[in-house]
């Protein structure tokens, strides 16, 4: 088992929900990303406004540096959604990183985003965010899952295929 887990995808597609599950079911340490982000990022999104590559880096940096620290497992909670960085995070990680995809329809990731209550990311950078996602590719070490399903489906598929990776 590789012991270091980026769950990855856009706003509202369970991240945080899957990560924190993950590490209670794998007795890991749950970190989320966007507590990892500087006050810039967060006034930058709250008031609508996507963030831009060079918004991203540090943020990325700081995400790779604080998964690859610590005993493993260790998962964190990240949208993750251009190869260019995955590739930073794992670089940064310097230790072998699986992520997890979680992947849905608009209408799902809209409808959840909407009932989310005091989260700083509103509804309309949804767009955004699909926009920037790049899909996982087949050479990247990589689960992809549905969320169309229940929380708890969703965190034991997600333990359960990280538990196969070689």
């Amino acid at each position: 088992m590789i012991g270091y887990y980026v769950v990855m995808g856009v706003s509202g597609c369970g991240k945080s929900t899957v990560a924190e599950g993950m590490a209670r079911k794998m007795r890991g340490t749950y970190i989320d990303g966007d507590d990892l982000h500087p006050q810039s990022n967060i006034d930058k999104m709250s008031a609508g406004e996507p963030l831009t590559d060079e918004d991203r880096w540090p943020w990325l940096d700081k995400v790779g540096e604080t998964l690859g620290q610590g005993t493993p497992p260790r998962i964190i909670a990240c949208s993750a959604l251009k190869r260019a960085y995955r590739d930073r995070i794992i670089a940064r990680a310097g230790v072998p990183v699986v992520f997890v995809h979680l992947h849905g329809s608009y209408e799902v990731l809209k409808d959840r985003m909407a009932k989310r209550d005091g989260h700083f990311m509103p509804t309309k950078l949804l767009d955004s965010q699909l926009e920037t996602l790049e899909m996982p590719g087949a050479d990247e070490p990589v689960v992809t899952l549905d969320i169309d399903q229940p929380p708890e489906d969703l965190i034991a598929q997600a333990v359960a295929a990280v538990g196969r990776m070689p």
